[in-house]
């Protein structure tokens, strides 16, 4: 495969097919050749398009830590993806969103923390919580520019991570006397997803790779070893994969989160 101009034209398409959210083949049945290391090239040239014409790269998410749901999307292995100015939003109690920019949305309950300093890929989870300023819950909203949630993991890199919108809920700050305690519930909590009131699904903080810090550990190592992305560093916001099952979405609905052994309360979005 052509190690430039093919990556330029995929990245194009791609961005294309956001912008004016339609649905396209995945890039791996064109060109079988289409692998991750290719994919996470894309991702870079996505990010300098979107850079270019005026988004600010605030973190990353990271996809498919849930190990429940491999086999429903055939992806074996942790992914991640950039989030931008322009597609993270702050959640409160009233908050709405209008789905119309999404193409088959789904939405997904997340721990989010926001990075104090740059973590170190010899550091292990008790090391990666005191690189932690906050922990927030929250909900992201993914999409698959491919119909029907059909793809190649290396599509799923190249699409953004699946990327739609991030909600933060209320960022709590990691005291010092609290890390014990924090560690623990990290990996330990339950969580309840709702809609419109009735449980749909159930969850704990140990469906993401045993616990959020081992999918902030995953994704350090993911990152040192592509050099077409920059480190993680100081500032940025890690949404660390879905607690439950990716769950579709459609206006007029209201989901929510009940949460217990962690000290954060559940949250809710209004779907429009």
């Amino acid at each position: 495969m052509d190690e430039i101009a093919p990556i330029d034209r995929i990245s194009e398409r791609l961005l294309s097919a956001l912008d004016q959210r339609v649905q396209i083949a995945p890039i791996s049945n064109q060109n079988p050749q289409f692998d991750i290391h290719a994919a996470y090239r894309v991702a870079a040239e996505i990010r300098r398009l979107r850079e270019a014409r005026g988004e600010r790269v605030l973190g990353r998410k990271i996809g498919f830590t849930n190990r429940t749901i491999w086999p429903e999307y055939g992806v074996y292995a942790p992914i991640w993806g950039y989030v931008y100015d322009t597609t993270v939003h702050p959640l409160s109690d009233h908050t709405a969103f209008d789905l119309s920019s999404m193409v088959e949305p789904r939405i997904e309950p997340e721990i989010m923390f926001g990075l104090s300093r740059a973590p170190q890929p010899d550091m292990d989870e008790h090391a990666l919580l005191f690189c932690i300023e906050w922990v927030a819950h929250g909900f992201e909203i993914v999409q698959s520019v491919f119909p029907g949630w059909r793809f190649a993991a290396a599509d799923t890199v190249a699409a953004f991570g699946l990327h739609g919108a991030l909600f933060v809920g209320p960022r709590h700050t990691i005291a010092l006397a609290e890390t014990g305690e924090w560690f623990d519930a990290l990996s330990t909590f339950r969580i309840t997803l709702m809609r419109n009131g009735a449980d749909v699904e159930h969850g704990s903080g140990a469906s993401v790779l045993d616990g959020a810090l081992s999918a902030l550990r995953h994704l350090v190592g993911l990152v040192m070893d592509d050099p077409s992305s920059p480190k993680l560093s100081a500032g940025e916001i890690v949404s660390t994969g879905t607690l439950t099952r990716a769950m579709p979405i459609a206006p007029g609905e209201r989901w929510s989160t009940k949460l217990s052994g962690i000290q954060l309360s559940g949250i809710a979005v209004t779907l429009l």
